[in-house]
């Protein structure tokens, strides 16, 4: 049952206007089985005064490419009313007409495009207008018969509009609709939404809750008792078992919706995912189609549903569906759009936004987290409309050649054209060991800064989580976590790699970063520092690169590894065999998995820094004294001693190794495996031969 949010004291904080449909707009937004992602419109009717001086009526409608839960007062159009009232007496208008024709009512054209359904906030005669698509009004309006149920609920206050792609028909039906039924205080459009309205902007968002109160009461009541979605037929595996499964099977998922575009994964085992997946009637009712327009531009017309029974089918046969389904389902979209197609379509990915697998749950797929998400949520309405409409009689939807044409509209396709251009890290996911350090975390910051969703992985978890943190706060929620990893420890390895691809569906980059130093005489060197080196800087490489490659492989879209080496892979340092040995080490471990993973398409790197003394813990510790020593100098003479060495008399930062790893994981280097980049501003003894 929604709820009024509508809070009286912040209310007498705003100006009226434009700050109330602000705020009412967010309120709607802000519970999405009132309003969905990007989905719904609100709109003011007031007086402004121009660029003249002079007093004119002007709407104020959402733009369009926004979403009433996060918009703010730049998101908003300002029409000149007396401009569109002439439309009224057309009969007839194309998309493109109305379109170019609304652009010269704007009364500034700094202002975004205003709502695909700005006419049909203008038709209506009043001051404040919210089309909004609540899950129990869409069940009425998706119901076989929910113009007879609307008339159960409503009486004969509401207005019954057929379905019409949105645009200038719809508009003036609901006007005629309106100005023909005085008494109406409600539109209910099939297959689409609801349409509310008041002369006040609190007038208008209570009328709307109450409106989607009044629905939600008779279905709630309507479904005491009954057997929803006809009833369980299969029995879901406890949550730890979905999720050790969950595990194996998002790569091959990723892999085989990723081969046109690389795809993030999230999943849902909510007890209405869960509740529908493993009913009688989820996959007949999963092919009938979307709820509404707003929901087939983010799922497609139907989602992919894998007939397996965890009683009875094993993992193996689930990972065989999984590859050929989504085959299946591409083929079927393609011969969808060869159907449909209109003159100068081209065609979407064809692959699955939406998976449900009974007994398991929901897996959904989008560019980024964020879209994948908006899939799952959008996904997680239908299933409450459908819930809702078979409560009531037969749930109905868009045939496909409606689909088509909404999927495919120009006016929905700008829309997608606000989305900000794909950076070079865009779609990847990139785990870096040492995360928490100054290269890890400088590494960490460069990959997000061009798209990545990042995993920061170090032994101080409290660390990694600040520099997610971080991340998160400048790039956008989603786009990083934090793992505890102690890469000298295979289950620890194994368990945070299994959280990132339970995060976000896979892994395209990792960076071996993960380190420690020590300095001593030869003839000092203790076993104990000996193994430590080969446990942290060799075993640990190891681990991490043998989990990743396993992912990798299981995905079949390939990868990239990048090994954060140092001079000393290369240059026999004085007093630091332990390390320098497990330096060398690391580098031709690269080289080795780089010969095993190229039939893979996995590329292997590694980057050769020195002296990277800049928010580095092993410089922090003894290491800096230790090395110091050597070179019989004081410790804070290092930095300068370390400068002078290097024949381009520089000194090297973070950033500096963050911008040779990101090179190698990038598509500059596509055509480059098993290579060494020394990043030391020119040690001659360290040149590579």
């Amino acid at each position: 049952m929604v709820k009024k949010l509508w809070d009286e004291n912040v209310e007498k904080t705003l100006s009226a206007g434009i700050e109330e449909l602000v705020y009412r707009s967010n309120l709607l937004g802000s519970d999405r089985s009132v309003a969905n992602f990007g989905g719904g419109n609100t709109s003011m009717k007031t007086t402004v005064t121009d660029f003249k001086g002079e007093n004119i009526e002007v709407m104020w409608v959402k733009g369009s490419g926004s979403d009433l839960a996060t918009m703010g007062r730049k998101d908003f159009t300002a029409l000149k009313m007396d401009d569109i009232r002439p439309l009224m007496d057309r009969e007839e208008m194309t998309d493109e007409e109305m379109v170019e024709y609304l652009s010269h009512c704007m009364i500034d054209s700094k202002h975004p495009r205003s709502s695909i359904e700005t006419l049909l906030h203008a038709f209506l005669p009043f001051t404040h207008v919210d089309h909004t698509h609540p899950d129990s009004i869409i069940s009425i309006c998706c119901a076989d018969n929910g113009k007879e149920v609307a008339e159960e609920v409503f009486g004969d206050r509401f207005v019954w509009v057929p379905y019409v792609r949105p645009g200038f028909t719809l508009s003036k039906m609901i006007s005629e609709g309106v100005r023909n039924n005085p008494e109406a205080d409600l539109v209910l459009m099939e297959k689409h939404g609801l349409v509310t309205w008041g002369e006040t902007s609190k007038e208008s968002y209570n009328k709307t809750i109450e409106v989607i109160q009044e629905a939600d009461r008779y279905i709630l009541n309507k479904q005491k008792d009954k057997n929803m979605f006809g009833g369980q037929k299969v029995e879901e595996l406890s949550q730890e078992e979905r999720k050790a499964l969950l595990g194996d099977i998002l790569p091959v998922i990723r892999g085989a919706v990723s081969e046109d575009n690389k795809m993030l994964l999230t999943y849902s085992d909510d007890l209405d995912v869960m509740e529908f997946v493993n009913s009688v009637d989820a996959k007949s009712l999963t092919q009938i189609g979307a709820a509404c327009p707003d929901h087939l531009v983010h799922t497609k017309r139907v989602p992919l549903f894998i007939e397996w029974n965890p009683q009875k089918d094993s993992k193996g046969k689930l990972v065989q569906l999984i590859k050929s389904e989504i085959t299946n389902y591409k083929d079927d979209y393609k011969q969808y759009f060869e159907a449909n197609q209109n003159p100068g379509d081209e065609m979407f990915d064809p692959s699955p936004r939406v998976i449900l697998i009974p007994g398991i749950g929901m897996i959904n797929t989008g560019k980024s987290l964020k879209m994948a998400e908006v899939s799952g949520d959008l996904y997680h309405r239908a299933i409450a409309v459908m819930k809702g409409s078979t409560t009531l009689g037969d749930f109905v939807s868009l045939n496909e050649s409606e689909s088509y044409n909404v999927e495919y509209w120009p006016l929905e396709l700008y829309k997608l054209s606000l989305s900000p251009a794909e950076s070079e890290f865009s779609r990847k996911i990139a785990l870096v060991t040492g995360g928490a350090g100054g290269i890890g975390s400088a590494t960490c910051e460069r990959f997000a800064a061009e798209g990545a969703h990042v995993v920061v992985a170090d032994i101080n978890l409290e660390g990694a989580q600040r520099v997610a943190e971080s991340l998160e706060g400048k790039f956008g929620a989603g786009r990083a976590i934090a793992v505890k990893m102690d890469v000298t420890k295979e289950e620890e390895v194994a368990r945070a790699i299994r959280q990132a691809v339970l995060q976000y569906g896979g892994l395209d980059i990792i960076v071996n970063n993960a380190g420690l130093a020590s300095s001593s005489p030869f003839e000092e060197t203790t076993v104990d520092k000996w193994d430590l080196n080969m446990n942290v800087l060799v075993k640990g490489y190891f681990l991490v690169a043998r989990e990743a490659f396993q992912v990798m492989k299981e995905q079949g879209i390939g990868g990239n590894m990048v090994f954060v080496g140092s001079k000393n892979s290369v240059y026999a340092g004085k007093n630091a065999a332990a390390y320098s040995t497990a330096k060398a080490a690391e580098v031709h471990l690269a080289r080795t998995i780089a010969s095993d993973g190229g039939s893979h398409g996995i590329r292997v790197n590694s980057v050769l820094p020195d002296a990277v003394i800049q928010g580095s813990a092993i410089w922090d510790s003894k290491w800096k004294e230790e090395r110091a020593a050597s070179y019989g100098i004081e410790p804070d003479e290092l930095e300068e001693h370390y400068r002078k060495r290097t024949i381009l008399n520089v000194n090297i930062l973070p950033s500096d190794i963050a911008e040779s790893i990101a090179f190698f994981a990038s598509s500059k280097s596509e055509k480059t495996t098993g290579c060494m980049i020394t990043v030391d501003g020119g040690v001659p003894a360290a040149f590579t031969r």
